[in-house]
């Protein structure tokens, strides 16, 4: 499995290609060709302890509103956005529409006042899913793609974070 993954700090970005082999239990990661023992065991929901190249680190993940991974490691503060050449972007209609399965995720804070699909529903680019109000105003949450509501992960009157996973639509 190929990626490329950008991380962003306080020095700047790099882009790096990731190559990840499974044997088993065992893996092996190539960064930037560079090929290095790897084992990872998730401590909890976000936080995850991984052994690369003999070194180990323990490395806490969320996900940002704009749908970058936030990771901190120690005392330091990465962004990262994984580009899976599997899920390439597409120009249809003028629009960006995502390949695959797509995550909706909240903007912001705030509750959902109103769903406007339920799982297996077909639908547009650009269509509303959900009714998220926040700081008292209520923001409509759209579709990525075009597709099918494959999974809800929240219910009316729910309170959300920003960066929270609210569907999946294929």
């Amino acid at each position: 499995m190929k990626f490329e993954i950008e991380l962003g700090s306080a020095t700047g970005n790099k882009k790096h290609l990731v190559e990840i082999h499974r044997h088993g239990c065992a893996c092996q990661v190539w960064i930037d060709g560079k090929p290095l023992d790897a084992d990872a065991v998730q401590l909890s929901p976000h936080t995850v302890s991984v052994l690369l190249g003999g070194q180990s680190f323990e490395i806490n993940a969320s996900r940002s509103a704009d749908g970058k991974i936030k990771l901190q490691c120690g005392s330091h503060e990465f962004s990262a956005e994984v580009i899976d050449p599997r899920a390439r972007r597409v120009r249809k209609h003028g629009a960006l529409e995502v390949e695959g399965r797509a995550e909706v995720l909240a903007p912001m804070p705030g509750r959902v006042v109103r769903l406007l699909v339920a799982a297996g529903d077909p639908v547009e680019a650009g269509q509303g899913l959900f009714v998220v109000e926040a700081m008292k105003m209520q923001n409509e949450i759209r579709s990525p793609k075009t597709g099918k509501v494959e999974r809800l992960f929240a219910k009316e009157a729910q309170n959300v974070n920003a960066g929270e996973v609210l569907a999946w639509v294929d």
